[in-house]
């Protein structure tokens, strides 16, 4: 049966491992073409088996988005391909966790070209597309946007720029009819949430395990979240249904954050 986003074309960077390939595979189901950005072609590979499992099979591309050709290779090829993007998601991005007096500018370089100008670029480039079908802008940013750690700067950091970033594009959005919002997963049950453990566990000396059932403690959560928590509501944000939800920034986090926002 045809879905909410039949005829729909979802860009995603970051689209072949965790809550952007799970989004990618939810449109899919709904009927839309998706077309999946990473640096990892092995990742890729895999990550097409499983979304072509789920619907259409998404056309792919290998490039670095850390850099402004990788940028405009990713959208050239989607020009020449669909000259269409109903839905731009902005998912790429992996911050180093870490002691702050051990991350050295390599480390805040990457992590700012990866996860900030990616997405700054991307839009950018896309926007004439966007305003062409009043499409939608998902950005995945994270709670440390506005729950800060000592042992994530980076990655707080980052997730509160973009978050800035967001809410001053969505004025343009409305302008354009473009409805620009970000979601701040919690601690989500993803290759990227061990990822981020291994490394607090090397700065910290605690076990992989401790750390896990710490996080789970310290935040008074009762599970970890999992992509497709996330995912159901880029899906619906993105649908007929929020089409009045603009410049936004959603917690998915079990409840973790205590503050008022």
């Amino acid at each position: 049966m045809p879905g909410d986003f039949e005829g729909k074309v979802v860009v995603v960077t970051g689209g072949s491992r965790g809550i952007g390939r799970e989004i990618a595979a939810d449109f899919a189901r709904q009927g839309a073409q998706t077309v999946i950005i990473s640096s990892s072609e092995a990742n890729v590979a895999d990550a097409t088996k499983i979304i072509g499992a789920a619907g259409l099979s998404p056309l792919t591309i290998t490039t670095d988005l850390r850099t402004l050709e990788g940028c405009e290779t990713a959208f050239e090829a989607v020009k020449a391909a669909f000259n269409r993007c109903d839905v731009l998601v902005n998912s790429a991005g992996a911050t180093r966790a870490g002691n702050f007096v051990e991350l050295p500018d390599d480390d805040w370089i990457d992590g700012y070209a990866l996860k900030f100008f990616a997405c700054v670029r991307m839009c950018r480039l896309f926007w004439p597309m966007l305003k062409a079908v009043h499409g939608n802008v998902i950005n995945i940013s994270g709670v440390a946007a506005h729950s800060p750690g000592a042992d994530f700067t980076i990655g707080g950091s980052v997730n509160a720029a973009m978050g800035n970033f967001s809410k001053g594009l969505s004025q343009q959005g409305k302008k354009d009819d473009v409805n620009v919002n970000v979601i701040h997963p919690g601690a989500t049950e993803t290759e990227r949430f061990y990822q981020l453990i291994e490394m607090r566990s090397k700065a910290s000396g605690k076990p992989v395990e401790q750390l896990k059932q710490e996080a789970l403690m310290k935040d008074g959560i009762r599970r970890l979240a999992t992509a497709q928590d996330i995912s159901a509501l880029a899906l619906f944000l993105c649908s007929e249904k929020g089409r009045h939800i603009q410049g936004t920034a959603i917690a998915v986090d079990g409840g973790a954050t205590v503050g008022y926002y």
